[in-house]
């Protein structure tokens, strides 16, 4: 798959991507909430980084791409449809994703969603699995799902493929 994001941008933003997004994985299944430290933590690492990569207009643009995002995150939330905490965080993903990557992004993400549903699922049956993890919310409430999960894995998973791909 042919990206747009550079390289230099992937390698740049994945190791701050993996260390959030395993925090906001292991909180969702744990406790079926994404911590909102964690969803600053990944914007101030975008800005950041981000500050010292990206030209100002397409920084900003990528920004309002976030922002967007936002928006429709908190009208799905509105109706039931996603968490707060899942909003916010995809928002904060947002601006980690390189406009023309957003088609095979949202493929990504489908894909990974329904991975992660089912391996979500089948850890249910292995014998013993639940109950060292008893715990974990994301087993007790099982008309939910923590999207936070595939959440994180499209962007760690998209960054990781841009180190190989795309413009130089």
């Amino acid at each position: 798959m042919v990206l747009a994001l550079s390289p230099a941008e992937a390698t740049a933003f994945l190791p701050v991507a993996a260390a959030v997004g395993g925090w906001v994985m292991v909180s969702d299944l744990r406790e079926m909430r994404i911590p909102n430290r964690a969803v600053l933590a990944l914007l101030a690492a975008f800005l950041v980084i981000g500050a010292f990569l990206l030209p100002i207009d397409a920084l900003a643009w990528r920004l309002g791409q976030g922002l967007a995002v936002l928006v429709v995150g908190f009208l799905l939330n509105m109706v039931g449809l996603m968490g707060a905490g899942d909003a916010k965080f995809a928002a904060a993903m947002a601006p980690f994703i390189d406009p023309a990557d957003v088609l095979p992004v949202l493929m990504l993400f489908a894909g990974l969603t329904a991975i992660s549903l089912i391996l979500h699922r089948l850890a249910l049956v292995i014998p013993g699995s639940r109950a060292r993890l008893t715990k974990w919310a994301s087993w007790q409430r099982l008309r939910e799902f923590p999207m936070g999960v595939p959440l994180a894995l499209t962007l760690i998973v998209y960054l990781a493929l841009g180190i190989g791909s795309g413009p130089a």
